[in-house]
């Protein structure tokens, strides 16, 4: 597919997928408008970059839809100073929107393939305001808290109260909780010290995160 054609599948995607998802907010769908998803996909999946549907990275992990990753977006409410934490880099395309929008985004992924081979994307596209880190943040990550925000790119099963504790006041934290198939997407707030307001959004399924906290099971 040549340049022109990924100009008229991001168009179709942002008309048909998108704003049929309830994505509005205009500064999303302009950076989304401008953002070459292509680069980001594997070598052999760059036709599909801007189909309805995940992508496969390998070792079970995928990038998600385009449509849930405007939603996640713009239901995160990024400002300009933001400082931002995403669990899960993958290909790198998500740490690209985020960076866009906030201050600072560090991002951690398991496997170090996959941080390397994002950060040469990233680098490729002038994304700098960002901190790769590689390391197991499914259960939380505290080492640059507070953050503003806070996104899980894949879900959990529970969601570990070290995440919401690392939210600043008035921060935000969107994570897919559940198991298949029964994910919800929520949205934690930190009002307070000790005081949070959670939303449920909508439902959806996605991988969930390596390691990820499990319910405990009893043994008779």
């Amino acid at each position: 597919m040549d340049s022109l054609n990924f100009e008229v599948a991001r168009t179709s995607m942002i008309l048909n997928q998108m704003r049929a998802w309830l994505v509005h907010d205009d500064r999303v769908l302009e950076l989304i408008a401008r953002m070459p998803r292509q680069d980001y996909v594997p070598a052999a999946c760059r036709n599909l970059a801007y189909a309805d549907m995940n992508i496969p990275l390998g070792h079970g992990e995928v990038m998600m839809a385009p449509k849930l990753e405007a939603r996640l977006v713009q239901e995160l409410e990024i400002n300009p100073a933001d400082k931002i934490l995403e669990i899960g880099t993958g290909s790198g395309f998500m740490t690209a929107l985020l960076a866009a929008l906030g201050r600072h985004v560090i991002s951690v992924e398991i496997r170090p393939e996959f941080t390397v081979e994002a950060a040469t994307r990233l680098a490729h596209h002038g994304v700098r305001n960002i901190t790769l880190e590689t390391g197991d943040g499914a259960r939380g990550w505290d080492r640059q808290q507070p953050y503003d925000v806070i996104l899980l790119t894949g879900s959990t099963p529970i969601l570990p109260a070290a995440f919401q504790q690392s939210l600043a006041i008035g921060g935000r934290l969107i994570a897919i909780v559940g198991t298949a198939p029964a994910m919800e997407v929520r949205r934690i707030r930190r009002l307070g010290e000790h005081s949070f307001e959670e939303k449920s959004l909508f439902e959806t399924v996605i991988p969930k995160l390596q390691n990820a906290l499990e319910p405990a099971r009893f043994v008779f």
